[in-house]
């Protein structure tokens, strides 16, 4: 049996590298808004545009069906998100921030944009190209083997 040193196994290093970087941007949202990184990504999302419905939500945050439900509702709750009926398709419900929605996300941009940069730092400008061309890179061979992986029989 091969021996597997958790600490060097790739996988393990991106979740290490993952929870440190989005627990320091959640130490913003979290402490100033009480928001959850669910919602603090949905508020994002809604940020870019007028409104989306949940199914939107889902494919535009990268997260599941039931945490955009339970981000929605405590968004709802906080009175930073509200959800309508589609005024074009009376079928669809869309959710949209509220004014306050806003005027929070206004106020968390420069924040978590700072501590962006501050993750970023010491990096140079070609160096931060160079990681997120490979983060790409990482993420695009992910992909290919989830799809292989659902086209080959078990």
């Amino acid at each position: 049996m091969q021996d597997l040193e958790l600490t060097e196994f790739f996988p393990y290093q991106v979740r290490i590298f993952y929870r440190s970087v989005s627990d320091s941007v959640a130490n913003i949202y979290a402490a100033k808004f009480n928001l959850s990184v669910s919602e603090w990504r949905i508020m994002a999302v809604l940020g870019s545009s007028d409104m989306f419905s949940a199914s939107e939500l889902v494919a535009r945050s990268s997260l599941g069906k039931v945490n955009v439900s339970r981000a929605i509702k405590g968004l709802k709750a906080a009175g930073y998100a509200r959800r309508d009926i589609d005024f074009e398709d009376k079928r669809r419900a869309v959710v949209r921030l509220t004014a306050e929605g806003r005027q929070v996300l206004a106020t968390l941009i420069p924040l978590v944009k700072a501590r962006e940069a501050e993750l970023l730092e010491g990096l140079e400008p070609h160096e931060q190209q160079l990681l997120l061309g490979l983060m790409q890179k990482v993420k695009h061979n992910a992909d290919r083997i989830i799809v292989d992986s659902r086209d080959t029989p078990r």
